[in-house]
Order: C-alpha cells, then structure tokens, then sequence
C-alpha cells in the first residue's frame, strides 16, 4: 500500500478493519429487512456479556444519530441538556440535537479538559427557576473520552451518576471514543459509562465502517428509540451489515485491542511533545503548541492534522497508525 501522506488529521480517516469487511460478506445472504435479522436480534446479548449487565442495542449509521436519538429518547422539546460548552453535541454537530429533539435547549457548562463534575452541572441547573418561563433540565450529556481527549475515572462517572440520580436527570454518554477510554481507565466498560441511562458505543473512529451501538441500559427508553430511529430514516432495510460490523467488532475483544494501538500511538507523539502538551494524552488525540510556521514545517515532512487555533495543532492516531510513521512524527516533533 502507497502512503503518500502521513495521516494523523482523524480517526474518521482510518481504513476499515478487514475483520469488519469479512463479517459483513459473511453477511451477505437472505435474513430478515430492517432489524429483524438474526445477527441485529442477537445485539442484545452479545453487548450483554460486554457490560454484565442487561441492555438493549440499536445500530446506528453515525454518531451524530446515536447521541440524538438517545437524547431524544429523554429530553422533551420544552426541556434542555446539560453539556459542556465544547461538547460535540454542541460544538459539531450543526444543529442535530436541536433538530432531532424538537427545539429542545443545550444547556451549556463549564469544566476543565471538556469535562464535567457536579458542581458544574449544579452551576447549570441550580440557578434555573421552576416554572414555566425557563427551561428546566431534562438530561445530562457527557463525552467519554472528552472532546480533549480526557477520560473520566470511574470515581468520577460514580459522581456524576449519583449527582444525576438524586436530580431525576438521565444520563447520556457520547462514546464516540469510548474503546480509547476503556484502553487508558484499564477498567470494565461499565465502571466508564456506570450510570448511563444510554451510551452511544462509537466503533466508526476505531475501524469501523458505519456502524455505531447505541446502547440503552433503561430498556423502557430503547422502545421510545425504535419508533425515533424509523422517524428519523435511520432504520435501514439491510440493517444486518449494520450489526455484523458490531459483532465484529466484540468479537475477541477488537473494539479494546484497537484502541490500546491507537492509545499507545498517542503516548508515543505525548513523550515527544513534552511541555508543547495542551492537554495529558489519555485517549488517542494529542493537542500540542505549534507555531504557524513549526505546523507548516511538519505538514512539508509529509504530516496531515488539524490546526486547532492559531498556535496548536491536533494530532490523532488510530487503529491503523502505523508504527513507522508515528516514530517519524515524533522524531519531527522533537527536531522542531
């Protein structure tokens, strides 16, 4: 294979896992339309087994329909979600929520690395009035790993899935990178999302090809979700590649072992930024200080990634990072 460019400008760039493309050829034979099929009706137990606990499974073709289809299951379009003010939900998702959730108001919070604690959603919520002239909390969204690349301990998510209880607040994880925080906690899949009334399992950024798991641990929502999803044009005829991507993706654990290459590709690029970090590497993105012409010197060496301001640059790595490129980088970054 030619590698004309270096790639670290996205996960979403990656290629797909050959074992995906198999699982989906493996296929492709008459089944039930829709989510009727045997692999999509054996989602269920299969995420089951993951989580040790009960869930009820969809697919989803985006992440961007996952997170609003889980939200749409909890917030009504007088109410609002609480989120981080660099939350993807609200930052790069052009409106979705709003859409998806009829009008329904992100409630913007506060927190360091892009990450929420109970005292910043109380600084949300607690000033609102109980009538009908503001908008009341519905939900709470949290990303895990953060927009920043941050993970949430699983002291952390036991914090905010108490502080949420004892609001009535339904919680919301948007895994869009949720094997790269198991991969960095070295936890259980539910110690990183335990509290979660939904969590949208994110398997496109970590070699899949579009598929996600929107995964309800409050199975009275997942029916709610279903009836959203066909609304929404979400529920796909074929839907069987859908979920044979996802078992693929469990299958000998390849969501996790993806992530920890992806991770340890990020820590490689964090020991050469040294004190250049925005942010500590616990995921696969890496945020770094760059001036406009060190961004341009490495872009020259044959480098592609985000800008991200004036005078930083993102860096991601992926499942298919490959070795020799990520020293390449590294070697770059430390010559600068």
């Amino acid at each position: 294979m030619r590698h004309m460019v270096m790639q670290f400008l996205s996960d979403n760039a990656a290629s797909v896992h050959p074992a995906l493309w198999q699982a989906m050829q493996a296929a492709d034979a008459p089944d039930s339309p829709y989510d009727g099929d045997a692999l999509s009706q054996s989602l269920d137990a299969a995420f089951a087994a993951l989580f040790g606990r009960d869930c009820a499974v969809l697919w989803a073709a985006t992440g961007t329909a996952a997170n609003c289809l889980a939200l749409a299951t909890m917030v009504q379009p007088h109410g609002g979600v609480v989120c981080h003010r660099e939350a993807h939900i609200e930052v790069d998702e052009g409106g979705a929520p709003g859409f998806y959730l009829h009008g329904a108001k992100l409630l913007l919070a506060e927190g360091e690395g892009a990450k929420l604690t109970p005292a910043a959603i109380a600084a949300v919520i607690d000033p609102i009035r109980n009538d009908v002239h503001q908008v009341q909390p519905h939900a709470v969204s949290i990303t895990q790993a953060s927009e920043y690349g941050r993970a949430y301990h699983p002291a952390e998510m036991a914090a905010i899935a108490a502080f949420c209880a004892g609001r009535g607040l339904p919680l919301h994880v948007d895994g869009a990178r949720f094997g790269n925080a198991v991969a960095h906690l070295g936890c259980s899949p539910w110690e990183a999302c335990q509290g979660a009334a939904a969590l949208s399992f994110g398997f496109i950024k970590n070699g899949g090809l579009g598929a996600e798991a929107l995964v309800f641990f409050d199975p009275a929502l997942a029916d709610v979700a279903r009836y959203r999803r066909k609304r929404a044009g979400h529920l796909q005829s074929k839907g069987r590649y859908l979920a044979a991507q996802l078992h693929a993706m469990l299958k000998d654990d390849l969501w996790l072992a993806n992530a920890r290459h992806a991770n340890a590709a990020a820590r490689e690029l964090a020991g050469a930024a040294q004190d250049r970090l925005l942010h500590p590497v616990e995921a696969n993105e890496v945020f770094l200080r760059l001036t406009e012409a060190e961004r341009a010197a490495l872009r020259a060496q044959g480098f592609s990634f985000y800008d991200w301001g004036d005078d930083a640059a993102r860096l991601v790595t992926a499942w298919n990072s490959r070795d020799a490129d990520v020293a390449a980088l590294a070697r770059a970054i430390s010559a600068l």
